[in-house]
């Protein structure tokens, strides 16, 4: 469903009562919804999506997948202006590659959040130099003042309370402290069509407990006391990820493992599987974008 919530800010008097628009889905996915979604298709994802667990960017469109995520990366640490040895905060880290490789390439210091057990055993496996914390990113207890860049990549859909996301990220940024967000986003002013078949869904198959618009975003944080947001659509440089996903899934149904997940396990995620052609879908027809977004505290 589309619904409208009033966000009621009383320090902040030129943004009191702003409408914020998000697709919310039909069943409640909280914090606990969204780890056990990833620990239980951990291997899966590894296989199907690869160690990022985010999309690739495409910049000729003939790199391959492996060259496509460290491009988004790239991307990211250039817009977060990342300098040499500085401290970085990666909300919702996956199985650290994207932290792996600001530490190999900048010398950056990174802490990692994820709510998911599976993915940070993963991580501290591969990257002893990363500082990687299990919990609930709205409860976490960092020190104000305390990081020169924070990163969510496409972590911030899994956020229940996403005004609060960004009040943390602001909260432990240092001043002039940069904020980097991809995201996965709904257009503006979805169809009834497009929310009932495609985006509440996508939120309901895929543990997201919202999708906002770019507005949304933009409104939540210059709430949350950013400034000079800046925002890129990205969306037709990487839905080629989800078209590689597809082919690979395809490819694995040959595997005896596999089928059996998907047919006669049941598992509760299982649904992962036919949500990668509907999101692929979502992408096509721009029912859902994907952006990158970079403001300042």
């Amino acid at each position: 469903m589309q619904a409208q919530i009033e966000l009621s800010l009383p320090n902040m008097p030129s943004f009191r009562h702003i409408p914020i628009n998000m697709i919310y889905p039909d069943t409640l996915q909280d914090a606990e919804a969204v780890a056990k979604h990833y620990d239980s298709l951990d291997s899966w994802y590894r296989k199907l999506w690869g160690d990022h667990v985010h999309h690739g960017l495409w910049l000729t469109g003939k790199e391959s997948p492996e060259k496509a995520v460290i491009q988004l990366i790239e991307l990211i640490a250039e817009r977060g202006a990342i300098k040499k040895g500085q401290s970085v905060c990666d909300i919702g880290c996956g199985y650290g590659g994207t932290a792996r490789f600001l530490h190999q390439k900048w010398g950056a210091n990174v802490t990692g959040f994820s709510l998911s057990e599976k993915q940070l055993e993963y991580a501290r496996q591969l990257d002893p130099h990363t500082r990687y914390i299990l919990c609930d990113w709205l409860q976490n207890s960092l020190p104000a003042n305390h990081f020169d860049l924070a990163i969510s990549v496409e972590s911030s859909e899994h956020m229940v309370d996403k005004p609060k996301f960004f009040q943390e990220a602001h909260r432990v940024l240092k001043p002039n402290g940069k904020l980097v967000i991809c995201a996965w986003l709904s257009k503006e002013n979805p169809s009834p069509w497009e929310v009932r078949h495609l985006l509440e869904p996508i939120c309901r198959e895929g543990r997201l407990p919202s999708l906002g618009s770019v507005s949304d975003y933009t409104q939540m944080m210059m709430q949350a006391g950013f400034k000079n947001v800046e925002y890129e659509d990205l969306t037709s440089q990487v839905k080629k990820t989800w078209s590689i996903c597809a082919l690979r899934l395809i490819k694995e149904l040959k595997n005896r493992e596999f089928r059996d997940f998907l047919f006669k396990r049941k598992p509760a995620d299982r649904i992962f599987a036919k949500t990668i052609f509907r999101i692929l879908f979502a992408y096509q027809t721009r029912s859902m974008i994907y952006g990158i977004f970079r403001t300042q505290k």
